[in-house]
């Protein structure tokens, strides 16, 4: 099988993480490249070390040019996807935006603005549930990065009853996940030797997708309260969650619940007892790592996660769903190494 692929959105981080990944996809062939004021000019100028594509032309994003391929990945910005979406037809489309992930049209528009396009499969396959939905879908939203990993964090905890229905998610990003528009505030000047918290008090667009998730887990609605905070690097998310013990729990039983809940997974790896983890270790990787401890004076269950917001927080996913949509082995051409130091 060789899947013919288009990128729209290929001279954003996002895009550019996908075609990297694409590359190294024994089944895949790479078909259009499309941008918005981008178009007209060449992927290398965007994209220099993706050499086997620099000289290939990005048209401009339109269905004509979308058209005729198996699968579209669309790197949007939010609010652009459903218009073309509902052009292709058959076509496996993955929505890398957010335009399809909230469940509840409200949320979305209080969140984003404007009227919602309607909920697609949502694309963490180590979610419970989640796969059955997945495999042989032709629309699939992938999640937003923050959502991914501290996701993974807890739905343990949450779906096995250990912990109250009240999170807190303090999670460290690097600067990629604000995309690749020119910004002053993420000006190498302004972030080199400085940490900073933005979307305070419940002011980030990744909140009700948090909740949507934790909720879904739990059985029963789930308080979130979620912090992010801009560290000097340029890609990795250290997510820390907590959340009140429920029950005589210990970091044993903890620990056992998260061992059995990803027992197998390919790409979410618990550490040894002890080692925690650190965005180093899954940079370029399509891995998330987890750690789990009880803190027994302030009664609550602690979960770290770390991931690489565009490998498996954006691209590495989308390419994923990819694969169970179109039932290729899961891991078919994604890395689970990262690249050190």
């Amino acid at each position: 099988m060789v899947l013919r692929v288009a990128v729209a959105g290929a001279s954003g981080y996002a895009g550019g993480e996908l075609l990297r990944l694409l590359l190294s996809h024994p089944e895949v062939e790479i078909g259009a490249l499309t941008a918005g004021g981008n178009a007209g000019s060449k992927l290398g100028e965007h994209h220099p070390n993706l050499v086997p594509l620099a000289d290939r032309v990005l048209a401009d994003t339109s269905v004509a040019e979308l058209s005729g391929h198996d699968v579209v990945f669309l790197a949007l910005p939010h609010g652009h996807s459903a218009a073309i979406a509902a052009e292709l037809g058959d076509t496996v489309v993955i929505d890398c935006g957010a335009d399809h992930r909230l469940n509840d049209a409200a949320d979305w528009q209080r969140w984003y603005g404007g009227e919602h396009s309607g909920t697609w499969p949502y694309g963490i396959p180590e979610l419970p549930r989640a796969r059955e939905q997945l495999l042989g879908a032709n629309r699939i939203a992938v999640p937003g990065c923050f959502p991914t990993v501290s996701s993974l964090a807890m739905v343990p905890a949450l779906a096995a009853g250990l912990v109250a229905p009240e999170a807190v998610v303090v999670a460290m990003t690097g600067t990629s996940g604000a995309g690749r528009a020119l910004k002053p505030h993420l000006l190498s000047a302004e972030v080199m030797g400085s940490a900073s918290v933005y979307g305070v008090g419940g002011a980030h667009r990744h909140t009700p997708e948090l909740i949507q998730n934790f909720s879904a887990a739990a059985g029963e609605p789930v308080q979130v309260s979620f912090t992010p905070v801009l560290a000097p690097m340029a890609r990795g998310i250290l997510a820390t969650c907590s959340a009140p013990l429920r029950g005589e729990v210990d970091a044993d039983i903890a620990r056992k619940t998260y061992l059995d809940a990803y027992a197998g997974e390919p790409f979410v790896h618990v550490l040894p007892d002890g080692a925690w983890p650190q965005t180093s270790a899954t940079l370029g990787a399509n891995t998330v790592h987890l750690q789990v401890t009880v803190d027994a004076d302030a009664g609550r269950l602690v979960a770290v996660g770390a991931e690489d917001n565009l490998t498996k927080g954006t691209a590495g996913g989308a390419v994923q769903c990819m694969n169970f949509a179109l039932g290729l082995p899961e891991t078919t051409g994604l890395p689970t190494t990262g690249v050190a130091p």
